[in-house]
């Protein structure tokens, strides 16, 4: 594997540039999730929709990604008919336990084999190979508008894959414990060497996304919770193939490098940093998420200010007084309003203006 990381010096130097940029954002991310805003987690929400919509168009799929949303908040088991509804639940479900249980998810054939078995779950077209190495030959190829198809490489042969995914792990996990690479590089790698090797019969693609996030997650780069990496990839689609097929026309020979998919991974990540910069701006200028309830409560503040719990109480039958006690403490804290006096005497006004009411 070190073989195909040896680079040359211009793309030495964009690759530490880039690292660089990504390791500094990660560091800043880390003090953002600290003050658990409320928002993030509208930021998670919109990410995975994303995500779950992106990897499953870039494998042929057509669902829009708020046809996605739709029928993720309506879907019954029961129901799911259509191969494309099959595949994005099979892929958010896979997502969502990633995002969850990423600290104790390790990389071992046993758990790639578990999440494959989650993303074809609700596919009875692939219930015979579900979560189980392919046992015929298969091609990478690239799916276009117009149901256009193209070969971009051939892959491992089925009675070489078993060999080649246990090295795979066992350098992949090596290479993370001794420190000496990269935690970016490596995983650059380990995504390369999937790809061509290719060892389920299907959802290869989609598996490798989800490993990405995975691994991502695993070494501190948490901001993929709340950006969708896998949506870039589908507006970088042709650069994709593009960067995987450099490596991958030299498989097997000396010459074989992967210098141009690190950096098209790399730069990925880079764009990704400066979209979530954006949108985390947008939400900033928008100010606190708030809930139906605390909309109404600071409606009241703004109109009849300053008030006290109980007046606030009177409009809210049913509500307990601890359940407004905990909305006005988050109001505050996310300075939409502020308060003054102590016990009984406490009054609310508005601190500054609220747009998202």
């Amino acid at each position: 594997m070190e073989k195909k990381l040896i680079f040359d010096f211009n793309s030495t130097q964009q690759i530490i540039n880039l690292i660089g940029r990504i390791d500094s954002f990660r560091g800043r991310w880390l003090a953002i999730e600290k003050k658990d805003s409320r928002y993030l987690k509208d930021l998670r929400h919109i990410a995975t929709i994303e995500s779950t919509g992106a990897s499953t168009r870039i494998e042929g799929a057509t669902l829009t990604d708020k046809a996605i949303e739709t029928l993720l908040n309506s879907v019954r088991i029961s129901k799911i008919k259509s191969r494309e509804e099959q595949e994005v639940v099979g892929y958010y479900e896979t997502l969502d336990v990633i995002l969850d249980n990423y600290e104790s998810i390790p990389l071992s054939e046993n758990y790639i084999k578990q999440l494959h078995g989650i993303v074809l779950k609700y596919s009875s077209k692939d219930s015979r190979h579900r979560g189980e190495y392919k046992s015929h030959s298969n091609k990478v190829v690239a799916n276009y508008p117009g149901g256009k198809q193209a070969v971009i490489f051939n892959t491992t042969e089925p009675y070489l894959v078993k060999k080649e995914m246990d090295e795979l792990l066992d350098w992949t996990n090596r290479a993370f414990a001794k420190g000496e690479l990269h935690p970016l590089i490596i995983t650059g790698a380990f995504v390369y060497e999937f790809l061509s090797i290719h060892p389920f019969q299907d959802g290869n693609g989609r598996i490798s996304r989800l490993l990405t996030n995975l691994l991502l997650l695993k070494h501190g780069y948490l901001f993929i919770h709340y950006i969708s990496f896998e949506h870039l990839i589908e507006e970088r689609k042709k650069n994709y193939f593009r960067a995987l097929m450099s490596g991958q026309k030299n498989r097997y020979k000396k010459n074989e490098n992967i210098s141009q998919w690190i950096l098209f991974l790399l730069d990925c990540l880079s764009s990704l940093i400066i979209k979530l910069e954006k949108k985390y701006e947008t939400y900033n200028r928008k100010g606190a998420y708030l809930n139906g309830r605390q909309k109404k409560v600071v409606a009241i503040i703004k109109k009849h200010a300053p008030v006290k719990l109980s007046d606030i109480l009177s409009s809210f039958p049913g509500i307990s007084r601890n359940t407004l006690k905990k909305d006005l403490l988050y109001l505050v804290n996310e300075n939409v309003i502020f308060k003054t006096g102590a016990g009984k005497s406490t009054v609310y006004g508005i601190k500054e203006p609220v747009d998202n009411l």
